[in-house]
């Protein structure tokens, strides 16, 4: 039982600081989180099923598919059946998706990163980020190996299109950038 508590109130702790520097990147672009990462998941998976995205947004099948139209909507997303797989229905990023996603990608650093700014000490001691080897092990057992599969296959893509656009690690100034701020809650 004190294992699970544990981690239930690190999880919440975590997912808050999580939630507001995500929700204060999106704010400018008017979209909500469930959004974002659909529009996120389409990109980077390709031709991504509404199953595909209710499985690696860890959200109801009905979740993404409402927020999935939503995006449609406004022209960020598509709907379409391939012509050998009719019971699926396929998403995919628009050009306009594409652009949004790349301009809020550029205009990261331009937010809120208490996430980032709790991590830099450990990046600064051991020269890397933290790496959660146990947490994803867990999430492993919990989810199974088709998910860490999609959840590897999106941040490879993710690596991929950062690598190709020369800005696939945090660059020093960067890092001098964000410890000349101010940190968040303080005047």
């Amino acid at each position: 039982m004190m294992f699970s508590q544990r981690v239930a109130q690190m999880s919440k702790a975590l997912w808050k600081a999580v939630e507001k520097d995500w929700q204060h990147w999106i704010k400018p672009y008017d979209l909500n989180i469930n959004e974002h990462h659909i529009l996120w998941i389409s990109y980077h998976l390709q031709a991504a099923t509404i199953s595909d995205i209710a499985k690696f947004g860890v959200m109801h099948v009905s979740t993404a598919f409402n927020f999935s139209k939503k995006l449609e909507q406004r022209g960020y997303l598509i709907f379409y059946k391939k012509d050998d797989d009719r019971r699926n229905t396929y998403v995919s990023v628009t050009a306009e998706g594409e652009k949004l996603l790349l301009e809020m990608n550029d205009n990261y650093f331009n937010s809120n990163r208490d996430i980032l700014e709790g991590s830099l000490p450990i990046k600064e001691l051991y020269g890397k980020f933290p790496e959660f080897l146990e947490v994803m092990s867990v999430i492993r057992n919990i989810y199974g190996e088709d998910f860490m599969e999609i959840f590897e296959q999106g941040f490879k893509n993710l690596e991929n299109s950062f690598d190709s656009r020369q800005e696939s690690t945090v660059t020093d100034e960067q890092v001098e950038s964000i410890h000349s701020l101010p940190i968040a809650g303080e005047k």
